[in-house]
């Protein structure tokens, strides 16, 4: 099968075989023990290009590790650095690392130059890279003396810096004398060589303290430069000034400062040249000159810019591309550009390159008689040259040794001896730097050993790559075999990956992979095995992740976060906001699965990350919080374009506190008219901030503005300022005019006047007009004040009149007003509705008709008629009182109109007037009309008394409302059995002079349903409906007291003694039997022979059973004896005959009959009867005191 290594080619066995690893001389990835013999190897050194701080000690680092331990060497310049000979210079002990004392005496630059380290043992020596060592400087500026510069405005200007060389470069900055960095922009900004470059100066340059800085970081100083004066001045200026004053050096000449298109600054020229190294940062610049400002645009000829590796500094004048390799080599254009044209700069770069790996040499461990490499290959630009070094001495001058061969870059070795041990070096170098690399051939025999601890547990997360370390050395190179469980089974399944350095691999880790590994090392000197524990755990998941939310501002916010785990781990929860730790706030809170956040704010706002922690696994969930609120008032209100009937207001918006503005919200106030009122004035687009804003003449103008968003509406802006319109003539007049009279002979003329905002000037009056509708007349105008109406007397009465009411001010009259009609005061109707007929539609019903009345005769607006009656005398009483009397109204013209609502039986008398907006005419001839007869209502009560054997007596009252002469009563009756069913319905005829009737010849101790109601000629009315039970049979209950008496015999209950003792022998009898072996069913004897005191008596049998409603088989209930007061209970069973009494409590007398009084049920029909519950018997009743 093939098996799957990672990630270099080994030599492995095909087939089904265990899973070994050949690392066929790839020793090279192994570390040699320490305990184990071999060359030096350079652990640590300084860097190539040391700079030192003067003040302080050098100190040379050089470390080694070797067995036996090296020995140190030092080189200067080229020859041996004795050290003993110098008392400043010391060696750490057991280190090769330099300490030289210049803090006590000495200079930094007596040591500057060239050091080499070489560490050495028995078996090999190996150098350290070529370490230069110089002392950083930071010189100071030299003196000089700096004229004032004076140059006319709208020039180009360079400021030179001209920083001293210091060592390293110092970093560059402007400032003033108050330390305060000097503002830069795309006009004026730093170059590269620390000059700063004005494209063009303005006035607002002048100042005396353009002072460069030099800051050098590695002696951490800052040198400055003297301060440069300058003063930027107008051309009239200038014209003004002696020219015989100015110096060469102060006057740059006096051309205008008319605009010009742009000239570059820096580079000079059309083309230049730029050199940089691979891996360096590429740094173009172009800078120029112009008016208006030029900007500076970059490309690449023949090619497109790398987008991850490319930045614009300096406000696009510097182009930088980081880790730059030959790839960037070519042509770079950079374009200045104003309004009027344009140049463009050509820069050439080539990137060379200092040498650089492409295989480094690597410790080459071999065991005797085997063979190897070391391979030493690298890249540059230019090709970097090659050579060895053996010991560190030239390979063609170290001693010979048969079992190596140079070829280039290789040096192959053969059958290798123990004398063959060395450490090579490897240098490669061109005219931009050089590479040294220490490899060493260490040749040993040696045992396997594994380098990992025993029996390590590993603890890995489901579906992750579990990887079990097996870390091991030996010469010969050891093969690695993995073997699965205590009895060593080998793996042989492709889902194990072994690596080169002995690691074993599970790309997917499962549960089943849980167990034990062991890992053995096999060489022809031996073996080594190793234990390692794997136990495989559940991922740890969140199962409830905080969501997205969005909140205002002060309100509370919940995040929920629920985690699931291993549970042999322990997990913690953790909250971060924005990648950070939570605020340190009281208002955030944070419990087992919850993040909350109380009273939250603007800067709550961000990203939520809920992190779950074990030992082996973590994972996080976000949300993103939203706080948002109103929006923030908009400001900066300016008013432009200022017309006499327009202006417009442009805003800033303000903060929209996360919820998008969807409009403003634009108010005015007349300060003239209306001081301190707000009128809306117009709505804008959430993304406009300016109106154009209609205006009135003559207003004195403020306008404010409010923003909106989805949560609500902004405070109101501050005002902006006022701005007063010119007056004008009204565009309008006044509305709402109207022309009614208040008395018979006038006319009121009424309008709604104009406001102030309205009015266009001062001095707003109104000129009201009219005549007569029908009439010849002129037109009658007055012009009174700012009021709202205006009266005309002596008009007669009710005539139609045209009006129009015109406004006017100090500038003119408005247009036009429209003419309204209207009428003058109206009086009363002077007529009578006539012909008043009245038809009787039924005995609630009437409709009424009469003519009109002539529209003369109304003298005012038509209102409609109006119909006074009222209820005369009751016929069926024929007794004459006082009846309040109705009203109803029919609007406009209508001549005819029903009364409903009448009682029947009755009389009834009406008249009917006609209504004007003035009041009523004078009223009709009284009618009189009756309604006819109707059913009667219900009987008022009725009640059951005195019930007997055989018979009940019913009294009554007569209906509240007989409508009608009564004729009869019918009486409808039906018993009901014990199973709730009615029986034979029989029906009575009672003279309607009755108030009472006795029903005979009905069954003892029954229940009867009694249906009872009045009746006139039209019809029968509303029935009423009750229930009764006749009184119980004496002589039944004569032999229920009979048999009550005989059960409480003394012969009676030895009777029953004697038949309990009998039972009781039988049952002994039976448990006999049964222990000797026989099967007797015991449990169906028992239940066989149950107790009687729990079996129902009947009453055929002469027992006493207690009363049900459908069952007679039923057990006696608990507690259903019924107490010695005599009273029946309600919950001695389902019926009682309170139920039917309404809460009347029925009881006996001493004579055993029944008394109690009814109070009537009302029903719907008679055939319901069949729903209401059964009485108990009274015989049971009687039964249940024994």
């Amino acid at each position: 099968m093939q098996l799957k290594i990672m990630p270099k080619k080994k030599c492995l066995s095909a087939g089904r075989v265990p899973l070994i690893l050949f690392l066929c001389q790839m020793i090279s990835a192994l570390e040699v023990p320490l305990d184990l013999v071999q060359p030096p190897t350079i652990t640590q050194q300084s860097p190539k290009d040391y700079i030192i701080d003067p003040r302080e000690n050098i100190v040379i680092q050089c470390e080694a590790k070797g067995k036996p331990p090296p020995s140190f060497s030092w080189t200067r310049n080229g020859t041996h650095f004795d050290i003993d000979k110098d008392p400043l210079v010391t060696m750490k002990p057991g280190s090769g690392t330099l300490i030289i004392n210049i803090m006590s005496e000495g200079k930094a630059e007596t040591y500057e130059g060239i050091y080499q380290c070489t560490a050495r043992n028995e078996r090999g020596a190996a150098i350290s890279n070529n370490i230069v060592v110089r002392p950083s400087r930071s010189p100071l500026w030299t003196k000089e003396k700096l004229e004032p510069i004076t140059l006319p405005n709208g020039h180009p200007l360079v400021l030179p810096c001209r920083p001293p060389i210091g060592l390293p470069p110092a970093i560059i900055f402007w400032m003033d004398n108050s330390f305060q960095r000097l503002p830069q922009s795309e006009r004026v900004s730093q170059g590269l060589n620390g000059d700063l470059y004005f494209s063009n100066v303005l006035p607002e340059d002048t100042r005396e303290d353009y002072i460069c800085y030099a800051r050098f970081n590695h002696t951490q100083t800052i040198q400055q430069k003297q301060p440069i004066s300058l003063k930027v001045i107008s051309v009239d200026e200038l014209n003004d000034t002696i020219a015989a004053n100015l110096s060469d050096t102060e006057f740059y000449g006096a051309k205008s400062s008319r605009e010009r298109p742009p000239t570059f600054l820096t580079p000079e020229g059309n083309a230049s040249h730029k050199e940089e190294l691979r891996g360096n940062v590429l740094s173009l610049e172009c800078i120029a000159e112009g008016l208006p400002t030029p900007l500076i645009y970059w490309i690449k000829e023949d090619g497109t810019l790398p987008a991850n590796r490319t930045f614009y500094r300096n406000f696009q004048k510097t182009l930088q591309i980081i880790q730059v390799s030959e790839a960037d080599s070519g042509n770079y254009q950079c374009i200045a550009k104003n309004a009027l044209g344009a140049i463009h700069h050509t820069i050439s770069v080539t990137v060379k390159a200092a040498p650089y790996w492409i295989m480094a040499p690597r410790n080459l461990v071999l065991s005797p008689g085997e063979d190897g490499t070391l391979i030493c290959r690298a890249n540059g630009n230019p090709k970097p040259r090659i050579s060895w070094l053996t010991n560190g001495v030239p390979i063609e001058i170290a001693p010979d040794d048969p079992s190596r061969r140079i070829d280039g870059d290789t040096i192959i070795f053969t059958n290798v001896q123990e004398r063959s041990s060395a450490v090579y070096q490897c240098n490669a170098s061109n005219e931009y730097g050089y590479l040294l690399e220490n490899a060493f051939v260490n040749v040993l025999a040696e045992l396997p050993r594994i380098l990992t601890s025993a029996n390590t547990l590993y603890q890995v997360i489901a579906n992750r790559p579990a990887f079990l370390d097996c870390a091991f050395f030996g010469s010969p190179l050891p093969t690695i075999e993995w073997f699965k469980g205590a009895k060593g089974s080998a793996l042989h399944e492709d889902i194990y990956v072994v690596h080169e350095n002995g690691t074993l691999e599970i790309p997917v880790a499962q549960k089943d992979n849980t167990g034990t590994y062991t890992c053995v090392a096999r060489n022809k000197l031996g073996m080594a095995k190793n234990e390692v524990h794997l136990e495989i755990k559940d991922p740890t998941r969140i199962i409830k992740q905080p969501e997205y939310a969005v909140v205002q501002r002060g309100s509370t916010v919940s995040f929920e976060c629920k985690v699931k785990h291993d549970h042999t781990l322990i997990a913690t929860v953790s909250w971060l906001k924005d990648n950070g730790e939570l605020p340190n706030d009281e208002r955030f809170t944070v419990n087992k699965d919850h993040l909350v956040v109380t009273d939250a704010t603007d800067s709550d706002g961000g990203t939520y990350t809920c992190v779950a922690n074990t030992t082996l696994d973590a994972v996080s969930a976000s949300a993103v919080l939203s706080v948002v609120d109103v929006p923030n008032p908009p400001f900066d209100l300016e008013l432009t374009n200022q017309l006499e009937k327009s202006v417009q207001l442009s805003w800033t918006p303000g903060d929209d506190n996360n919820s998008p503005i969807t409009k403003f919200i634009i108010e005015y106030e007349d300060a003239m008219h209306e001081a301190g009122l707000w009128h809306h004035q117009a709505e804008v687009s959430g993304t406009q901030t300016t109106a154009q804003l209609k205006l009135s003449p003559y207003v004195n103008y403020s306008f404010r503005v409010m923003a909106e968003n989805s949560i609500g509406r902004s405070l109101p802006s501050e005002a902006s300022e006022q701005y007063q319109t010119k007056a004008a003539e009204p565009d309008k007049n006044p509305t709402a005019v109207e022309g009614l009279g208040s008395e018979p002979d006038n006319l009121v003329i009424t309008w709604k006047p104009l406001n102030g905002f309205e009015s266009n000037g001062p001095d707003l009056q109104y000129k009201v007009s009219w005549r007569q509708k029908d009439g010849d007349d002129e037109w009658t105008s007055v012009v009174v004040a700012n009021v709202s109406k205006y009266i005309v007397s002596g008009t007669p009465t009710f005539v139609p009149y045209l009006i129009k009411v015109q406004a006017l001010n100090v500038v003119g009259f408005a247009p036009e007003p429209a003419v309204v009609m209207g009428h003058s005061g109206e009086d009363l109707p002077m007529v009578a509705p006539g012909n008043v007929r009245v038809s009787v539609v039924n005995s609630t019903l009437a409709e009424v008709h009469w003519d009109p009345v002539p529209l003369k005769s109304i003298r005012g607006h038509l209102q409609g008629y109006r119909i006074y009656y009222w209820k005369a005398q009751s016929s069926s009483q024929r007794n004459r009182r006082h009846i309040e009397k109705k009203i109803l109204t029919f609007q406009g013209s209508k001549t005819h109109g029903m009364l409903p609502g009448l009682e029947p039986f009755s009389h009834y008398t009406l008249n009917v007037r006609v209504v004007n907006g003035k009041g009523e005419g004078p009223a009709s001839p009284d009618r009189a009309f009756s309604t006819p007869e109707g059913v009667p209502s219900a009987p008022s009560s009725l009640k059951i008394v005195n019930p007997t054997l055989d018979s009940l007596t019913l009294e009554w009252d007569p209906p509240s409302h007989p409508n009608g002469i009564l004729t009869e009563y019918t009486l409808k009756y039906q018993p009901i059995n014990s199973t709730h069913e009615l029986g034979p319905l029989i029906d009575l005829k009672i003279p309607a002079n009755k108030t009472h009737w006795t029903v005979k010849n009905l069954n003892f101790s029954t229940r009867y349903k009694f249906y009872f109601y009045a009746q006139t000629s039209v019809g029968p009315g509303s029935q009423i409906t009750e229930e009764a039970i006749t009184t119980v049979d004496e002589g039944k209950m004569a032999m229920a007291s009979r048999q009550v008496d005989i059960a409480t015999q003394g012969w009676f209950i030895g009777l029953m003694c004697a038949v309990a003792l009998l039972i009781l022998i039988l049952l002994i009898v039976c448990f006999i039997r049964r222990n000797k072996g026989g099967k007797y069913p015991v449990k169906e004897k028992e239940d066989a022979h149950a107790d009687p005191e729990i079996q129902p008596m009947k009453e055929d049998d002469g027992t006493f059973g207690e009363y049900s409603d459908a069952e007679d088989h039923k057990p006696l209930k608990k507690g259903s004896r019924t107490p010695s007061d005599r009273t029946v209970k309600k919950e001695d069973s389902d019926d009682s005959l309170v139920d039917y009494g309404e809460g009347v409590n029925g009881q006996f007398n001493e004579d055993g009959s029944f008394i109690g009084q009814y109070s009537g049920k009302k029903e719907k029909e008679p055939a319901e009867g069949n729903e209401s519950s059964e009485a108990p018997s009274p015989v049971n009743a009687m039964n249940s005191f024994v």
